[in-house]
C-alpha cells in the first residue's frame, strides 16, 4: 500500500530527497531503440533543460542528476531559506512562470488598488502558491506533464508516458545524502554504458566534472588543481553547491568539499568497475575516513543503494522515527546496510 506523500516529504525533519521516474511504455524516454532503430537521445536534454528551468523557479535546489535509457534519477534539496524569504511579489512572479495565474495577483502586480474580497482572496492565492514553491511533487508534477506531453506529440500517440507517481526517499543524514547522490552519478558506469565519470553523459557529475575544465575532452582527474576544485560549485550554477558545512549546521548547499566528493566518486567508479574487479587501493578516500565507513559497505550502499531502503535512508533510529513521526507503516526497510553505513 503506497504511502501519502505528505508523509515521505518533510523538510522540516530533512530537506534532501531522492526521486525517481519510469517511463511506462517500451519506447524508450531516452538512448537508442535496437529493434527500430530509432533515437530518443535529444530527450535527454529535455529533462535537463526542464529540471534546471524548474529549479530557477520553484525553491528547489539540484544535487545530483542522472537520465537513463527509460527513468532518470534526481536528488533535491529543498530551500527553506529561500522559501521564506520570498516577497509577495516574488511569490506571483515565479508561479506565473508556471501557470497563467489570476486576475487578481494581476491586478495586484499593477499597482492597482484591490477591494476587501480581492485582498482576501489574494492572501490565500499567496498561501498556495508559497506552498508550491517549496514542494518537490509540484516539482515533479510540472517536469512530468511536461515532457510526457512532448514524447506522446513526437510519438504521435496519447495516455501515460510515465509508469505512475515519482518515487521518493528521505535522506536523512551526510551518510545517507553520500551515498545516494553516488548512487546517482555512478548510475551509468554501474549500467555499463560508461567507462568513466567525463564519458557518463547527461548526469550532474559529468557536468562538475566538465567544468573543471572544459576545453579538455578527458581532463586528468588526478591532476585537478586545487583551485579548480574550488571554482566548480560556482562555475555549476544550475545545481547545489558544496559548502563543506554539516547538515547539524545552517548548511545552504551540500555538506561536503567537492574536492573530497570528486576523490570519493572517482575511487568508487573505479573500484565497481567490471574490468578492474578486486583491486581497491589501501589509502581510503577522506570522506569514508572521517565518516567512519568500511570500503566494503561503501561499495554495496553505491551498487544497491535502491534496494537497501524503502522511502527513507539514514541511521536506524532516525528511520524509526520518521516512521513514527509521520505514521507511515510499522517497521523499516534498511537496518543491516544503515548499521554498516553508520557504525
Amino acid at each position: 500500500m503506497t504511502s501519502a506523500r505528505r508523509q515521505l516529504i518533510d523538510a522540516n525533519t530533512t530537506p534532501f530527497y531522492h526521486v525517481i521516474n519510469r517511463c511506462v511504455r517500451r519506447a524508450f524516454l531516452c538512448g537508442e531503440d535496437k529493434l527500430t532503430g530509432r533515437s530518443y537521445e535529444h530527450r535527454r536534454g529535455w529533462i535537463v533543460d526542464k529540471i534546471k528551468a524548474l529549479s530557477a523557479i520553484f525553491c528547489i535546489d539540484i544535487c545530483a542528476y542522472a537520465v537513463m535509457s527509460n527513468h532518470y534519477h534526481l536528488v533535491l534539496k529543498i530551500d527553506v531559506d529561500k522559501a521564506k524569504s520570498l516577497t509577495q511579489k516574488d511569490i506571483i512572479s515565479r508561479w506565473c512562470q508556471i501557470t497563467k495565474g489570476h486576475a487578481v495577483a494581476t491586478k495586484y502586480m499593477n499597482g492597482d488598488a484591490l477591494i476587501d474580497g480581492e485582498a482576501m482572496l489574494l492572501d490565500a492565492l499567496l498561501a498556495e502558491w508559497h506552498e508550491r514553491l517549496n514542494s518537490i511533487s509540484w516539482f515533479m508534477r510540472c517536469l512530468n506533464e511536461e515532457i510526457a506531453r512532448k514524447a506522446n506529440r513526437e510519438d504521435e500517440c496519447k495516455g501515460a508516458f510515465w509508469e505512475g507517481r515519482f518515487k521518493s526517499q528521505a535522506l536523512l543524514d551526510e551518510q545517507a545524502l553520500l551515498a545516494c547522490m553516488m548512487y546517482v552519478d555512478l548510475n551509468p558506469i554501474r549500467a555499463g554504458i560508461a567507462a568513466s565519470l567525463q564519458s557518463s553523459d547527461f548526469t550532474s557529475i559529468q557536468e562538475r566534472v566538465n567544468a573543471l575544465n572544459p576545453h579538455s575532452n578527458a581532463p586528468q582527474l588526478a591532476k585537478t588543481t586545487a583551485d579548480n576544485l574550488q571554482q566548480i560549485p560556482h562555475k555549476a550554477k544550475a545545481l547545489a553547491k558544496f559548502d563543506g558545512s554539516t547538515l547539524q549546521n545552517q548548511q545552504t548547499g551540500i555538506p561536503f568539499h567537492f574536492a573530497d566528493y570528486l576523490e570519493l566518486i572517482d575511487w568508487t567508479g573505479r573500484a565497481i568497475r567490471l574490468d578492474k574487479k578486486g583491486y581497491i587501493d589501501n589509502q581510503l578516500p577522506k570522506l569514508l575516513n572521517e565518516l567512519g565507513i568500511s570500503p566494503d559497505a561503501w561499495l554495496i550502499s553505491a551498487k544497491e543503494f535502491r534496494r537497501q531502503y524503502s522511502g527513507i535512508s539514514g541511521r536506524w533510529d532516525s528511520m524509526c522515527e520518521f516512521k513514527k513521526q509521520h505514521n507511515s507503516g510499522k517497521w523499516c526497510k534498511g537496518k543491516a546496510s544503515s548499521q554498516a553505513l553508520h557504525p
